[in-house]
């Protein structure tokens, strides 16, 4: 692949389109390194044309969010874009603030499932658990921890406050502790389309695959990884 380029910018006379939005632009100076800065009159960002460190390209982070969700690791996606390892953990873990849940719909069906993985090394194993929604895909809430009823109960919460009509789930003791029985549904083959995501979040996150060297160094990267994925 190769590195992004920064699409054309239009000129006329000294009026320059800005690259986030399209407004006018004006010069505003010069950075440290001696580069024409530029300053959009409409959403009032600044930027240059020719960029030394390919890692403030404002295409950089679009990029990365796809290679990310197309399994590539850490070091894959600072190879492929040609920034440093430490720029794109830091990249990810900015994308990821800026994400927020999505609005639940009222009465809705849930499956509730969860997927091990291990974080440092082979004796830390944890847990991500998450509820996907039969309606429309998508993916609830999620937490990542111990296969405990801390890591569980904040998930059944939000599908509580959501009036949720269902909730189905394997026949894990545990969730027979949270969820009411009235809506709790285990019968065999009802998880079906949470099983199948499981197989698609080991194929497209390079961390969470098997038989691999890949992991997640701490709980915050896997969890803003997760949270790029399902809502990203």
């Amino acid at each position: 692949m190769h590195s992004p380029i920064l699409k054309c910018i239009k000129g006329v006379g000294r009026n320059f389109c800005c690259p986030y939005c399209n407004g006018r632009s004006i010069r505003y100076g010069m950075n440290k390194s001696g580069g024409q800065r530029y300053l959009c009159k409409c959403c009032r960002k600044t930027y240059l044309l020719n960029y030394t460190r390919k890692a403030y390209i404002p295409a950089i982070n679009t990029a990365l969010v796809q290679l990310l969700k197309e399994g590539c690791g850490t070091r894959s996606i600072s190879r492929l874009l040609y920034i440093a390892p430490g720029t794109v953990t830091k990249r990810i873990h900015y994308i990821a603030r800026d994400i927020k849940p999505p609005l639940l719909s009222l009465y809705g069906t849930y499956e509730l499932d969860e997927i091990s993985t291990y974080i440092g090394n082979k004796k830390g194993r944890q847990w991500v658990a998450y509820a996907l929604c039969r309606e429309n895909g998508m993916v609830a809430d999620f937490s990542v921890g111990s296969r405990s009823v801390g890591t569980l109960s904040s998930i059944v919460q939000t599908l509580l406050l959501s009036r949720s009509s269902m909730i189905c789930t394997d026949k894990l003791n545990l969730y027979k502790l949270l969820v009411p029985s009235a809506i709790h549904n285990t019968r065999s083959g009802i998880t079906n389309h949470i099983e199948r995501k499981n197989l698609t979040l080991r194929t497209h996150l390079k961390r969470l695959s098997r038989r691999t060297i890949c992991f997640s160094k701490s709980a915050a990267m896997l969890t803003a990884c997760l949270k790029i994925y399902f809502w990203g």
